[in-house]
């Protein structure tokens, strides 16, 4: 085992089981929020899997779910508007948390991966994902305006 699938294996155990097992309980805003933060986790884990097993075709898949989780969150917060506003009061320390995280674990990749087209996927992948979560964690802090009419 290198340093690159232990530190998949501590993220995933670490951040991403505490992290669906939120999805599965508690309030529907929490749910979602977990939601969100599980995409990028999930993203983040395959990006060390691709380097620890010398594996490209990993990094095309968080690149992918990069893309497609984010739309998730945004499809839960247009469904589900009305059910989730109020503001959560740890939802600025997740994003903090989840913009860190995604540094603390691309820059490292970035520089096993050299300069090259690697590199530059790496850095896409990682912008989107950030992207991404503060976008959908946005989305589900907004209050719905026809639900803010009537208040």
């Amino acid at each position: 085992m290198n340093l690159w699938l232990l530190a998949a294996v501590v993220l995933l155990l670490g951040a991403v089981g505490p992290t669906v097992v939120a999805v599965a309980t508690g309030p529907l805003r929490r749910r979602t929020e977990a939601q969100n933060l599980a995409t990028l986790l999930v993203c983040l884990v395959l990006l060390l899997l691709s380097q620890g097993f010398s594996r490209p075709s990993y990094t095309d898949a968080a690149l992918v779910l990069a893309l497609l989780g984010p739309a998730g969150t945004l499809v839960y917060a247009r469904l589900l508007g009305p059910e989730l506003r109020g503001a959560s009061p740890h939802a600025r320390t997740a994003d903090v948390c989840a913009v860190v995280v995604t540094a603390a674990v691309l820059v490292p990749l970035c520089v096993a991966a050299g300069p090259g087209r690697a590199a530059v996927k790496l850095l896409v992948t990682g912008v989107l994902l950030t992207a991404g979560n503060l976008v959908g964690s946005r989305a589900l802090r907004a209050r719905d305006p026809k639900v803010a009419e009537h208040d």
